[in-house]
């Protein structure tokens, strides 16, 4: 899981993404309202925990301006405020949860376990689309009985694809979402392996097709003929 941390507090910012870390979750981490924004506005990640008070522009306005844009990513809100009216307003906004400074780190891990559960597709796990399920914990593709093995990158690229089914893709998303933003892959590198996935596609002799949208990005296509 991908979770973005956004948290202007140094101390707070530095342990929370250790502890994240720890559990062996991949985050990203602004300390700034307007460059927060636009992270969470790139779509790639799974969880987004989101401080009230930021500089550049606080947590209520940021949630609410994401919301209106489509972007649907569940969104934790933290803040040292434990009046009742901020709650209201956070989930008014948008965010998905509420926590409040002070917090245990068990109850933080296990409110992002609820929220990263909301972008699963089955009780067991499976995302699935048109004729194709797609197993992560099993790293496996099937479609029907066949059923194949997915690299690491191949079957994040996929999971991907699933999660945003109805939406195209850009190659600057899906770099982001795989490789992150600390890498120095090269836009290429996502046609190759959307190359490989199209294989394993085929080898499962699915309908389902990841279709390339000239000018703009990829997504999934299912025709049932």
């Amino acid at each position: 899981m991908r979770i973005l941390l956004v948290e202007d507090e140094e101390r707070m910012d530095q342990a929370l993404c250790e502890i994240l870390r720890q559990e062996n979750y991949e985050v990203d981490h602004w300390g700034d309202g307007v460059k927060g924004q636009y992270a969470i506005e790139t779509g790639v990640y799974d969880v987004v925990i989101l401080d009230v008070m930021l500089p550049g522009k606080n947590g209520f306005d940021i949630t609410r301006e994401v919301r209106k844009k489509g972007i649907r990513t569940p969104i934790l809100m933290l803040t040292a405020k434990s009046d009742i009216d901020d709650k209201v307003t956070g989930l008014d906004c948008g965010a998905d949860d509420y926590l409040t400074k002070p917090f245990m780190t068990k109850e933080l891990l296990a409110r992002i376990r609820a929220l990263g559960r909301r972008n699963i597709h089955s009780p067991d796990g499976t995302l699935t689309f048109g004729d194709i399920s797609l197993n992560p914990g099993a790293s496996s593709l099937s479609s029907g009985e066949n059923n194949v093995r997915l690299s690491e990158k191949e079957l994040r690229i996929l999971e991907y694809l699933i999660s945003n089914q109805g939406q195209i893709l850009t190659r600057e998303q899906i770099a982001l979402k795989v490789w992150g933003y600390d890498s120095d892959t090269e836009y290429n590198n996502v046609e190759v392996y959307i190359s490989f996935v199209r294989k394993k596609l085929h080898f499962v002799k699915a309908k389902t097709e990841i279709k390339a949208v000239r000018g703009m990005g990829y997504e999934l296509r299912y025709e049932d003929v």
